[in-house]
């Protein structure tokens, strides 16, 4: 039996009620086994042992006060996985469905999508089962105070620093930014993402949306193609969604989809930006009224799509941006575009395509961009975001957006460069597992054993 084999069986014994978690690391271990071939003392000194399980995972309980007085109780989470190369750098997440299972996946795809960056920072992810929607703005504020309450305690500026995610916007983070340091004392980078009146970075917002953009043209160059012309589908509706339309915009691209939970835009005029913001950041509401207001637009309510499907992915396109949430895009979905022409998939959220949704991509020979790929420039930015709170500088937007496009070119040269040596040309699934891999296993066998 594999070294591969020997670990994933043992995970799935002791973790068989956290299948996220499994298929994520199926997914990366899968495709190590010629790194691994390679260098023997990756199995001698047991590193996929060490890399699957967290250095920490913490749970806690947030009581918190509604509107009406009542006493409210969530839970809280922070998995601190890997210190390696960096102090933890993951976001937080407020969804009804967070659990540790939930957080190990993306806590563990994180410490791949940090290291690709070519960054100082490690991985980690946290959040709470609390759902934000349809909450007063007083009862957010305070639910953010009693979760800052106890999370303070474990991170820091070159500890841990927690971001946004879904759920935790520049407002929540604003709440949790305060209590901090009112807890504290302490005027210091532990959160990014911030406003820019308190350390925060220009394009940092934009930066997961356009940096699956860069990822996508620095493929498609490749394929001697680009996105100019073409018609785009992009899943989702919140930062990276729109970001990810206004890139495309700006570089000629016409996006015709956008989707929340309830359901699907297509507007084959191209998504008006400007509508979608005014429904999504202004008003919060439904994508039931961007149809209101915008009269070329089609709704498709989820309760219309075709059985276990994701409707976004049956309208024809050259490339496709998932950028909502995991698993949003499965076997049936990736026919279905590969059968329309798409020629590049590139995943502006986390995992959103199931393994053998990813399978299909790669057998196809497509441009296809995975998450931890494609969609680590909202982390990159992160990053710079800490280094301008660290010298007490801020940088313009140009610069900040110069350089992660950079960061974004970097990573698809590493991860296609590292397919090549491998002997899987254009397999950028296995080349940024790699790479990604290879500098936090090599830093932790230079670490020792502790």
């Amino acid at each position: 039996m594999s070294y591969v084999q020997r670990v994933m069986d043992s995970l799935k014994e002791k973790y068989a009620y956290e299948p996220v978690f499994l298929q994520a690391v199926q997914e990366v271990l899968q495709s190590l086994q010629p790194v691994l071939d390679k260098n023997k003392k990756y199995e001698q000194y047991k590193i996929l042992e060490r890399m699957v399980e967290p250095e920490r995972s913490i749970a806690f309980r947030v009581e918190w006060v509604d509107d009406k007085g009542e006493v409210q109780v969530n839970r809280g989470y922070r998995v601190q996985y890997n210190s390696a190369i960096g102090p933890y750098k993951g976001g937080l997440r407020l969804h009804p469905s967070v659990n540790l299972g939930i957080l190990k996946f993306l806590g563990f795809e994180q410490v791949f999508k940090n290291s690709l960056t070519g960054l100082a920072i490690g991985g980690g992810k946290g959040g709470s089962d609390f759902d934000p929607k349809g909450k007063s703005e007083m009862e957010v504020m305070r639910f953010c105070q009693a979760f800052m309450t106890e999370l303070y305690r474990y991170i820091g500026a070159t500890i841990d620093v927690p971001a946004g995610d879904i759920g935790v916007g520049g407002r929540e983070v604003g709440f949790l930014f305060g209590q901090y340091k009112r807890l504290t004392k302490s005027y210091e980078g532990v959160l990014t993402g911030k406003n820019l009146l308190f350390g925060g970075s220009l394009a940092r917002t934009e930066a997961t949306g356009y940096g699956a953009v860069y990822f996508a043209q620095s493929m498609l160059e490749d394929h001697k193609e680009d996105l100019a012309g073409k018609i785009c589908v992009v899943s989702g509706a919140g930062n990276v969604a729109t970001y990810c339309c206004e890139k495309l915009l700006q570089i000629g691209a016409k996006p015709v989809t956008v989707s929340d939970s309830r359901g699907m835009i297509h507007d084959p005029d191209g998504i008006r930006l400007d509508m979608l913001k005014q429904v999504k950041e202004v008003e919060r509401a439904s994508l039931t009224r961007y149809a209101e207001l915008v009269s070329s637009a089609k709704y498709t309510p989820v309760s219309d799509y075709p059985q276990g499907r994701n409707a976004v992915w049956s309208v024809p396109c050259f490339a496709a941006f998932p950028c909502a949430t995991q698993n949003e895009l499965n076997l049936a979905d990736a026919e279905t575009l590969l059968g329309n022409g798409c020629q590049c998939v590139a995943e502006g959220a986390n995992m959103p395509s199931t393994l053998d949704a990813v399978h299909a991509f790669l057998k196809a020979g497509i441009a296809y961009g995975p998450a931890k790929a494609a969609n680590a420039g909202g982390v990159a930015t992160s990053q710079l975001e800490m280094a301008q709170n660290a010298s007490m500088q801020s940088w313009s937007f140009e610069t900040v957006d110069n350089k992660l496009k950079q960061i974004m070119t970097n990573i698809y040269k590493n991860a296609a460069a590292t397919a090549v040596e491998f002997g899987q040309p254009g397999n950028l699934v296995m080349g940024a597992n790699i790479a990604g891999f290879r500098k936090v296993a090599d830093a932790m066998l230079a670490q020792g054993i502790c």
